[in-house]
């Protein structure tokens, strides 16, 4: 993103945000942070909100001609 190759609103980004915040999610789980954890939970949400909301888009976007 720095570099301005990706957006937030590119799906590539929205899967790394989910997929990080998973891999976090069982990290705190193994370390006992629960609210690292549970945080992290939070944030896979949010990914997982934004990718179904891009996902709507592209579907409404279709039209027939």
């Amino acid at each position: 993103m720095t570099l301005g190759r990706l957006t937030g609103q590119s799906p590539v980004f929205q899967w790394m945000n989910l997929v990080g915040a998973a891999a976090f999610v069982v990290n705190g789980w193994w370390h006992g942070a629960l609210p690292s954890a549970t945080l992290n939970v939070v944030w896979a949400l949010f990914a997982a909100g934004a990718l179904w909301i891009l996902w709507k888009k592209k579907g409404s976007s279709t039209s027939v001609t």
